[in-house]
């Protein structure tokens, strides 16, 4: 034998056999993190989940600008009495809703004005939502009276 090819087959050193066992060590954790993260169907879930939840908040974004597109479309073509009366209408409303939020205040009891407020905040938590959709049925409300005028 040579004695370059007699080095090949040296054994290797200590120092050697500790590097690749460390090597070894932190491939293989590597290899198992990746599988438990795989198989750790709620943070997947979570993941899908937050994905999801931004689509379903850029869509409303959409849906409630081509809204209120549809919504001054549609009031640009109103006479104006009718917006007047609707105008009126919605200074009644207000007035006899602020009427009745007193008398809500003044006859309610306690525990039922708490829960009523635990509603109206997921409502205005979920407010874009409930807006398009509110918006969505008016105009097709709209759209259906159109067509039979």
């Amino acid at each position: 034998m040579t004695p370059t090819h007699a080095n090949q087959h040296t054994p290797p050193t200590p120092a050697e056999l500790r590097e690749q066992i460390e090597h070894t060590r932190h491939e293989l954790g590597d290899t198992v993190q990746a599988l438990a993260d795989k198989t750790d169907v709620k943070a997947r879930a979570q993941q899908k989940a937050g994905q999801l939840k931004e689509q379903a908040a850029v869509k409303a974004g959409e849906l409630e600008a081509q809204a209120a597109k549809t919504i001054s479309q549609v009031q640009d073509k109103l006479p104006q009495p009718l917006k007047e009366k609707a105008a009126q209408a919605a200074g009644q409303a207000r007035a006899a809703a602020a009427h009745a939020g007193r008398m809500w205040e003044e006859k309610a009891p306690r525990s039922l004005q708490d829960k009523t407020a635990q509603y109206g905040q997921q409502v205005r938590d979920h407010r874009t939502v409930l807006l398009v959709a509110a918006v969505g049925v008016t105009v097709l409300w709209l759209a259906s009276r159109h067509r039979k005028s």
